[in-house]
């Protein structure tokens, strides 16, 4: 899990709720994220909270061995704080990290954990993302066998020297053959995720990615610009001039020529980062984030959203198996979003949605400043006629100036 945090409130060791966060609850779908915070390796542009085993140094309470058991008790306590509320579980994703460095079976206990205590509802979506290196054909059929019904891999890059400066280390061709083993094992959707703006990168370089990822026929694709994390090694080569930093003209440009191929090929725009081949093949998981609808983050790090409460564990997984095994909350702290927080993080993340923002729902200046939007041509014309705001192409580069134009 990435990035400063605001301090926050001290979690209730119990883990309750304030009353506000349960009014509606079972109201909004409902989700659950499981973070398995292990890496093989540690790639050099990340900061996630992911730790390599010469990182944690063996400890068994801080293991890949230990880690099913700890997220299956902090699914139990998840239970216990939510009450007897029926709350069944719309959409599973297992994240990290690298989810399929747990045997397929760690996989599969923990889903059906989540199904016992809450029930998974009919048809939900369960995700697990894999590094292309950390899977093969047998392993993926293991992962289906247990119920895992979509699946997304780190691609990155279809170029060797591209993925060589990520510290990624598989070959460019392996996530077309993992997509191929995915689809011949039943799994209902197939994604990849691509990195566009590494320091080195050529126009050429990205159109081969493109194509690539085209080539090995995913039903949805994600490309999101590189950002310079402070603290990774990345940010460090940048800062000693070893290579470049990022431009932001020429992400616009990248971005707009993805824009084109992956809707060439037939995958059309749903979220300003995301390209389904149809409306079930969108991530429903992470459209959960972006409709501001409620879920629990499992593991370390993870972060949780419950009624316009948020929360966030302990990152170390040594810190958190001591929570747990205290029979605790893991939470480090917590937040309390007021109204008007809650409103400007719909609009920013409601406006990134190919569905748009309703005007109606915008504040007085904000319903004011929908028409200029649509006037510089950041927005439809033919939406806003029918009372929404929806993103053009050019107002999908300047979402950020678009929202504040929203807010305010």
């Amino acid at each position: 899990m990435p990035g400063a945090l605001p301090e926050g409130e001290p979690v209730p060791a119990e883990g309750t709720l304030p009353e506000s966060a349960r009014a509606d609850l079972g109201m909004r779908p409902f989700g659950i994220y499981v973070h398995v915070p292990f890496c093989a390796t540690r790639c050099g542009y990340c900061d996630f909270n992911t730790y390599t085993a010469a990182e944690l140094g063996g400890g068994p309470s801080a293991s890949l061995a230990s880690y099913p058991a700890l997220a299956i008790a902090e699914i139990g306590f998840a239970r216990k704080v939510l009450g007897d509320v029926d709350v069944p579980v719309s959409t599973v994703f297992f994240g990290g990290g690298t989810p399929t460095l747990l045997p397929p079976t760690a996989l599969g206990d923990i889903l059906r954990a989540i199904d016992g205590e809450f029930g998974l509802r009919p048809g939900a979506e369960v995700t697990a993302e894999a590094n292309p290196e950390s899977v093969d054909e047998a392993s993926l059929a293991g992962v289906r066998e247990q119920g895992i019904t979509r699946v997304s891999f780190g691609m990155q890059s279809a170029v060797p020297g591209v993925l060589a400066t990520l510290d990624r280390v598989h070959q460019p061709g392996r996530p077309a053959h993992c997509a191929a083993w995915a689809r011949a094992a039943g799994f209902d959707h197939v994604s990849l995720d691509l990195i566009y703006g590494t320091p080195g990168e050529t126009d050429a370089h990205w159109r081969c990615s493109l194509d690539a990822a085209v080539a090995a026929r995913p039903d949805h694709v994600s490309a999101y610009a590189l950002t310079v994390e402070p603290g990774t090694r990345l940010a460090a080569r940048v800062r000693r001039g070893e290579l470049a930093g990022t431009d932001d003209d020429v992400l616009a440009d990248r971005y707009l020529v993805a824009d084109e191929v992956l809707t060439a090929a037939g995958l059309g725009w749903y979220e300003i980062s995301n390209w389904a081949a149809s409306e079930p093949s969108r991530c429903a998981h992470n459209m959960l984030y972006w409709t501001d609808s409620d879920w629990w983050g499992i593991g370390p790090g993870a972060h949780s959203h419950v009624g316009g409460t948020r929360w966030w564990n302990v990152r170390h997984p040594a810190a958190y198996a001591a929570r747990i095994a205290a029979g605790n909350s893991p939470g480090q702290a917590r937040e309390v979003l007021a109204e008007p927080e809650r409103q400007l993080e719909r609009v920013m993340l409601g406006i990134r949605l190919a569905q748009g923002y309703p005007v109606a729902m915008l504040g007085p200046a904000g319903r004011a400043n929908a028409a200029s939007v649509v006037a510089e041509g950041l927005a439809s014309r033919a939406a806003y006629a029918d009372g929404r705001i929806v993103l053009t192409r050019h107002g999908r580069l300047l979402a950020d100036a678009v929202t504040r134009a929203l807010t305010e």
